[in-house]
């Protein structure tokens, strides 16, 4: 049950009056206007006598019913990124505890934020078009009209009519497809999802699918174009779902499904339950880059399960999404990668505090999201500085089978809820109560606030030979240090051997100590190049840091393979940094704004919005 007085800075549901239960949902896709024609019949409990006010956005409603009677409906002042409130006035009286059916008939935008909508000349194929949304963080409510907050769960069914030559899958259990009885040239596919979750959850995806079984409760799908490589690519996630099971309990969502998108897809990942999206960047050829996989069936306990009251507690859904991530790396590998993957963290966590400024609030764990769009806060913030936070419980409270099984307690505390971070402190130091001198003595009020003190990993960098071990980082250390402090007479000195005994991660880790230091010479990032051949690397965690080491050298021939890897795909993590790179060398400052502005109609809305404003520009300018 929602907390009555936790009120969410990004949705206009007043969760204290009502609550959503199930979602009924017809929804049409109409690909030739980029809109989906929709029907939606909320199941909502009364906790007040009286209904509240739905999150909508950009959406054009067309009536409204309460238990089959018709409703007036008011929108109210259209806000920055919170979009519409939908006020509605039933024509009854409604009592406390009492449930009632609202059923709203309406129709998405073009532009809707959840959506992309592809042409077919932007899929693999070439043949058909594509539709897929993204719904977190508060973006749902541009695709259905709801009560979109992490604090409200809820079931869905949903009957989903496509054009015949597409397939059509969602966040949920499929349950069949018939040909629509209104037009038969569309199927209708149906979808049911039996365990409570948040609007950010509910996705959707329709394009010329195909799948494979990977697993016996797993499937892939992508265009037939990628199928057999993402066959390949994710062939061990069963063992990954097994040793999650035994870390964090029993799996509860049924199927178990990997997604991969189109180049465009703005994330490395998308935890949607049953049905996992996935970059195409993942597709390396060595199933180097899974952790990625590993870090989205982590969700299914972590934030699908148990998720976060609002977006200001981030950081329980990633924090303890990545912890969980590593402990299985260190379940199906060893200690040493997980101690190895912690230290790739926290490069990552000083990447985006110096990226938003030391004292900018977003740094905070638990930033206040008053009048901020939570896309503006998306950083490795709460992944870092959370995964940072529970590593240093966990070796105060004695290792890591005594942490984990603290987190399991806490899966099963909070199961099919949602939690804040005082409600999950109180539930550690209920379940630590034996060891509340040691709890005390952790600065609460830094951690869950600033973190600053933190300047170091906590028993990371200032290495305890006992817990820590720098096997795998050393040789990556070596390396990147002959690098900076050879002389061009030393260039010689390099072999090619140098990175053949090294993994893909150890090379990533590499060429991530390399950026965090001043720029290295031209000359030392050419001989690179003549030595690794990195410029041929597939490997797209490669390929990204390679090419930012190569434009901060101001290398020339760098900038359009930096702009081809930046607009190829559109996953933020690579995107973003690319731009602003090429953006920052002065002579190509044009050159980027130029780029951008030419692929932008091609871009995730999401992706383009927070590149605009990487490259300083205003909507207008940036939609020339």
């Amino acid at each position: 049950m929602p907390d009555i007085n936790m009120a969410d800075p990004c949705s206009f549901s007043c969760v204290s009056s009502c609550v959503t239960k199930h979602l009924n949902l017809a929804l049409a896709l109409d690909f030739e206007r980029r809109v989906i024609r929709g029907k939606v019949a909320l199941t909502v409990e009364a906790l007040r006598d009286r209904f509240s006010t739905l999150d909508s956005r950009d959406l054009q409603i067309v009536s409204v019913s309460a238990n089959g009677q018709a409703a007036r409906f008011t929108m109210g002042p259209k806000h920055s990124f919170k979009g519409t409130p939908l006020d509605i006035t039933l024509p009854f009286d409604l009592s406390r505890g009492q449930h009632v059916i609202v059923e709203v008939t309406y129709e998405t935008s073009p532009s809707a934020t959840a959506l992309q909508w592809l042409t077919p000349a932007q899929t693999a194929g070439k043949t058909q078009p594509y539709l897929f949304s993204q719904c977190q963080a508060h973006h749902c409510r541009s695709m259905i009209p709801c009560q979109d907050t992490p604090s409200v769960k809820h079931t869905y069914y949903a009957q989903v009519s496509v054009p015949k030559d597409l397939v059509a899958v969602m966040s949920a259990m499929r349950d069949g497809q018939e040909v629509d009885p209104q037009d038969s040239s569309r199927i209708v596919y149906r979808f049911r999802q039996p365990v409570p979750m948040p609007s950010y959850l509910i996705a959707i995806v329709a394009g010329a699918l195909e799948s494979r079984e990977i697993g016996p409760r797993s499937r892939v799908w992508s265009e037939k174009e990628f199928v057999d490589k993402a066959a390949f690519e994710f062939s061990e996630t069963e063992t990954m779902l097994k040793t999650a099971e035994d870390l964090a309990g029993p799996y509860v969502w049924g199927q178990y499904d990997i997604l991969v998108l189109p180049p465009s897809f703005p994330y490395g990942g998308m935890e949607n339950p049953c049905l996992t999206f996935a970059t195409p960047t993942l597709l390396a050829g060595d199933k180097s880059l899974s952790n990625v996989i590993a870090h989205e069936i982590s969700h299914s306990w972590t934030g699908n399960l148990v998720t976060n009251k609002t977006w200001e507690h981030f950081w329980l859904n990633e924090g303890h999404t990545v912890y969980l991530e590593r402990m299985i790396g260190r379940s199906l590998e060893s200690e040493q990668f997980r101690q190895f993957k912690a230290m790739g963290g926290w490069k990552d966590l000083q990447d985006s505090v110096n990226t938003f400024g030391a004292n900018n609030p977003l740094t905070n764990l638990v930033p206040s999201l008053q009048d901020v769009d939570p896309d503006d806060a998306f950083s490795s913030v709460p992944y870092e500085k959370g995964f940072a936070l529970l590593y240093h419980l966990e070796e105060l409270l004695g290792g890591p089978e005594v942490f984990m099984g603290f987190v399991k307690s806490y899966i099963q505390m909070f199961a099919y809820g949602s939690a804040t971070t005082d409600e999950w402190k109180n539930y550690l130091f209920t379940y630590f109560k034996d060891k509340v001198d040691v709890l005390n003595k952790v600065d609460w009020n830094v951690k869950t606030t600033k973190l600053q003190k933190l300047q170091k990993p906590p028993n990371l960098t200032v290495v305890n030979p006992r817990v820590y071990d720098t096997t795998l980082a050393d040789a990556c250390i070596a390396l990147s240090q002959r690098w900076i402090k050879a002389k061009d007479g030393d260039l010689s000195s390099f072999k090619e051997s140098d990175v053949k005994t090294l993994s893909s991660h150890q090379i990533i880790e590499f060429l991530s100590l390399l950026l965090q230091e001043e720029p290295l010479p031209l000359t030392h990032v050419k001989k690179m190049q003549q030595l690794y051949d990195l410029n041929a690397s597939m490997n797209a965690e490669i390929r990204f840091r390679w090419l930012r080491l190569c434009v901060r050298a101001r290398w020339e021939e760098a900038v359009p393979m930096a702009m081809k890897m930046a607009t190829e795909q559109g996953r933020m993590k690579f995107t973003r940094p690319l731009f602003k790179e090429v953006f920052n060398f002065e002579k190509y400052r044009d050159e980027a704004v130029r780029m951008f502005v030419a692929h932008r109609a091609a871009m995730h809305p999401v992706t383009s919005g927070l590149v605009a404003k990487d490259l300083k520009l205003d909507a207008n300018t940036a939609s020339l």
